[in-house]
């Protein structure tokens, strides 16, 4: 915590205190203004790019105006309420605070013979245009996302949660970059007990910044530091981060970043997508289905199918033709570890590559993975085919982390189903679905309605209800009300 200095009663003591610590002298972006104005010296920092500068002119043609009887009496309360016309003002005795305040874009007004420091929020960030998200395209819906910029995000959600209950609480977290951070809820659906642990483990996050902002922060509030999946759901949709409102979700919006964590997240969070709302029911359904089905054959038919290759006694006659004719000048095994590799490669290739060259990037890829990789006789068509299928259903996948968690399993099934064939197939699985139901989301089971079970909910996952039919929300979350 950092140590509080109050002002001075001197204003020049003041005025140096500030330079100093803001180090006015050795930034050129940091600016001090001396002025006087209705015969006190006053004195104005802020940042330059950070600061509104039609609103600053205005106000201090306002100021200039100002003759020594305006301020005579009670000069704070005259400022505050008559000669400074605008919204967003302040007070600040802290001249630590005040000094902090002003590297995150408010503007310090110090005066001569007041005891307080007059804080001016008239500040604008560089910031992008509200574009569709990458990761969340819709064929059919709004084209508008979250941006870097919190103050923007907080009125995207609340353009469309106009409830008197919705709560905005303010938070800096971060003892050198005092990052602005956003607790978000609806005050009358959202359970008491998750919004208070939400805000104790914030306000104990003992860090000096925050450098990848919500990623940052899942390390502190996750604790779970070596498990690939995730516990939290990202996104970039103002109206997917408001139907999670609406259920008893809390949010957590963080200034620099233009993904909001909606907690708590169950494995089933992370498997929907706002598409299959902006379709039919029935045709929302079989989205839904579709995403399963590819999400546990990315998982299970890579290792199914080297289990067959390698004991083909398993398969039934009429499937006698699965497997490779012929392997490749390499183990098979070596063939799908080098494969997955080699997709990794290309992935990371692609973010890195500018967009002008992306498609020369994908016409290489399936020259090299496919058709030379095959003639050379390092792959098989049959390895190519599955890995193929593979790589579809983790890019089906709405969540890159659980894509990328997902993968990981793929791998380490794979390598158990070679060291001991079906038994290692088997366990494997068996492990898997062990370690996910063992698992917890802010102390919610992640596996939750399928373990525990409950029908009700368990139907709602795997079938998209209609809207009017779909009247309560997930009992997990405790809502205060479930029934809408």
């Amino acid at each position: 915590m950092k140590e509080k200095q109050p002002m001075f009663e001197h204003y020049e003591k003041n005025v140096s205190y500030l330079k100093d610590y803001l180090g006015i002298e050795e930034s050129f972006d940091l600016i001090h203004l001396d002025v006087v104005y209705a015969n006190r010296k006053m004195s104005l920092f802020m940042v330059d790019g950070f600061v509104k500068d039609d609103i600053l002119h205005y106000l201090m043609r306002v100021l200039s105006h100002l003759d020594a009887n305006d301020l005579s009496i009670d000069p704070l309360e005259k400022l505050l309420k008559t000669h400074i016309p605008y919204v967003e003002l302040e007070q600040e005795t802290d001249l630590n605070k005040a000094g902090d305040s002003v590297l995150a874009g408010p503007t310090a007004l110090v005066v001569e013979g007041v005891d307080k420091i007059i804080m001016i929020d008239a500040r604008t960030y560089p910031v992008r245009g509200p574009e569709e998200p990458d990761l969340e395209r819709v064929v059919r819906g709004s084209r508008d996302g979250f941006v870097e910029t919190l103050v923007f995000n907080t009125a995207l959600t609340r353009r469309r949660v106009r409830d008197r209950s919705l709560r905005m609480e303010y938070l800096q977290i971060g003892r050198r970059s005092q990052t602005d951070v956003c607790l978000c809820y609806i005050k009358d659906i959202a359970d008491d007990d998750r919004i208070q642990h939400l805000q104790r483990v914030l306000k104990e996050i003992d860090t000096d910044a925050l450098p990848m902002a919500e990623k940052t922060i899942e390390e502190f509030i996750s604790g779970q530091h070596w498990n690939p999946y995730p516990v939290i759901r990202y996104t970039e949709r103002p109206d997917t981060a408001a139907a999670h409102l609406y259920e008893g979700h809390v949010l957590i919006i963080i200034d620099g970043s233009p993904s909001v964590m909606i907690t708590p997240a169950t494995f089933w969070h992370h498997m929907q997508h706002a598409e299959e709302y902006r379709q039919k029911p029935l045709v929302g359904a079989y989205l839904r289905w579709v995403r399963f089905i590819a999400l546990f054959m990315s998982l299970f038919l890579l290792p199914l199918y080297y289990l067959f290759s390698i004991q083909p006694d398993l398969l039934p006659v009429d499937l006698s033709y699965i497997g490779p004719e012929e392997e490749g000048s390499i183990p098979l095994i070596v063939q799908f570890l080098i494969a997955e590799i080699g997709i990794d490669m290309l992935r990371m290739a692609a973010i890195h590559t500018p967009s002008s060259l992306a498609t020369a990037l994908g016409l290489v890829a399936a020259i090299l993975i496919g058709q030379v990789a095959v003639d050379v006789g390092l792959f098989s068509v049959e390895v190519v085919l599955y890995l193929s299928i593979a790589a579809i259903g983790t890019f089906a996948t709405p969540s890159y982390e659980v894509g990328l968690a997902d993968r990981i399993s793929r791998i380490a099934l794979l390598m158990v189903t070679g060291l001991f064939g079906l038994k290692g197939y088997i366990i494997g699985i068996t492990l898997w679905i062990l370690y996910l139901s063992n698992m917890q989301t802010f102390k919610t089971p992640y596996l939750w309605p399928f373990l525990p079970f409950s029908l009700r909910a368990f139907r709602d996952i795997f079938v998209r209800s209609p809207i009017p039919l779909k009247n309560r929300r997930p009992a997990f979350l405790h809502p205060k009300d479930p029934d809408r």
